[in-house]
């Protein structure tokens, strides 16, 4: 995950605050001297590590922290603040224009992963109600139209191209297309390099001068480090970008890019994409990350993303049947194809505070036992997955011959079943009460769906 060195280092440093009852100028110059290595290592420009320690150095120095009751808190807190302040403060939503349809210019490096991400952006503005039109303005790499053609078949998104004609042509008949058929929202997916030139910047801005789009959106790698920033530097000074998306912030990513970018170009980061899945996009809250990168976690994003996964009503109705003990392995089935929709454990996990990245390095959803597990379920009658007690061996040799799966995987499933049925004993009622009051979720319903509990593992 990006930002693992820069939590794992920030948090060593903070580690030895702690121990300390009071701090001297000396120890907050000690503590601020790894932070500005922590943040050079995790490839932020040495102009933004240089003001942010600063300002850090400044808030952390005065009477009011060194003589706190907690100043290694009070030191945390000041840190916390500043990395938000230095990814933009607050989140930046997309610029819809007063006119429909409103036109988001696409743009960035070949390679930086524009098209997909671009695909993915509209299908999260069509939940929240909007009629996106994909626009193919590429016209230069193989197969670009080709590869939006799929990614829109495959979210249901319409997608417009003509072929290998004019870009602008392209754009405003796109525009007029949208109109006649009802799309509020375009989304010009243009050219890009592999480097930056004058004959792909002419291009872009003839673009730009013909549809004045409501928002051009800079799609950079975050795997590029400091690159990424150059290139939106670039951009910006050619173009006059209003957001950049981020792509690959779930890889190895040291993070310099996403604190980087705002501070050289004055420019927020609006989204990110967090998977190679299509539906792995999210906007950006700075806050939120700023809490991660402190191993605070990020409840809030946690909660979003289990909200949108989980349909509410069958939560509701899980629920109920686990409480009256009529779960059966067809509402087990349901609860599988969600939690595989929230995606992997360590992007999940990593959002609770406090977890140990290192100890959930690697952690995904078994995809391969789900996949028996699914082949298992469906093999059996619907008496059989309402009333798993009847299943004698006879029963399980046929499902396991239905299924390509043996008996032992069969007889591993149920014992799966019937431990999350023991489980939801032990913690319903009074027990259910206590564990909601001690994780500050009474009165809240908890997350979800989540009730269902955990197969697959």
């Amino acid at each position: 995950m990006a930002f693992e060195n820069l939590s794992e280092k920030l948090n060593a440093a903070f580690k030895k605050l702690r121990g300390k009852g009071r701090l001297s100028p000396a120890d907050v110059k000690e503590a601020m001297r790894e932070v500005r290595m922590a943040l050079l290592e995790a490839d932020v420009s040495y102009k933004v590590v240089k003001d942010f320690v600063k300002t850090v150095t400044e808030k952390a120095s005065g009477a009011d922290v060194l003589e706190a009751l907690s100043p290694a808190q009070m030191v945390i807190k000041i840190v916390n603040q500043e990395l938000c302040e230095l990814m933009g403060g607050e989140n930046q939503k997309l610029n819809i224009g007063s006119k429909s349809p409103s036109v988001v210019m696409l743009v960035g490096l070949q390679g930086a992963g524009k098209t997909t991400n671009g695909a993915k952006l509209a299908a999260y503005m069509r939940k929240q109600g909007k009629r996106p039109l994909l626009a193919a303005c590429d016209i230069y790499r193989p197969a670009a139209i080709k590869q939006l053609e799929t990614v829109g078949a495959q979210l249901d998104i319409p997608v417009f191209q003509m072929g290998q004609t004019n870009p602008v042509d392209i754009a405003k008949a796109a525009i007029e297309h949208a109109k006649r058929h009802g799309n509020d929202l375009v989304f010009l997916d243009t050219a890009g390099r592999l480097h930056i030139d004058e004959e792909l910047m002419d291009e872009l801005k003839n673009i730009k001068a013909a549809v004045e789009p409501a928002e051009i959106l800079l799609v950079v790698d975050a795997m590029t480090g400091q690159d990424a920033v150059n290139a939106a530097n670039a951009f910006n000074d050619a173009l006059g970008i209003t957001g950049v998306m981020l792509s690959k912030l779930d890889g190895d990513a040291r993070g310099g890019a996403a604190l980087s970018i705002r501070a050289a170009t004055g420019k927020p980061i609006k989204f990110v994409g967090v998977g190679e899945k299509l539906d792995m996009i999210e906007p950006f809250h700075p806050d939120r990350m700023a809490s991660r990168i402190l191993g605070m976690g990020d409840m809030l994003s946690l909660i979003e993303k289990a909200e949108a996964s989980f349909d509410e009503k069958k939560a509701r109705e899980t629920a109920e049947k686990l409480r009256a003990n009529k779960f059966t392995l067809s509402d087990y089935l349901d609860q599988m194809a969600q939690l595989r929709s929230m995606g992997d454990l360590e992007s999940i996990m990593g959002m609770i505070p406090g977890m140990d990245s290192k100890a959930l390095k690697g952690a995904k959803l078994d995809e391969k036992a789900m996949a028996r597990q699914e082949a298992i379920i469906l093999s059996m009658t619907r008496a059989e997955r309402e009333n798993p007690s009847m299943l004698n061996s006879s029963r399980k040799k046929r499902i396991a011959a239905g299924s390509g799966t043996s008996v032992v995987d069969v007889n591993r499933l149920l014992k799966q079943y019937e431990a999350l049925q023991q489980m939801t004993k032990m913690m319903s009622g009074k027990n259910m009460k206590k564990l909601q009051k001690k994780m500050g979720m009474m009165g809240k319903g908890g997350f979800p769906g989540m009730g269902g509990g955990f197969p697959g593992f």
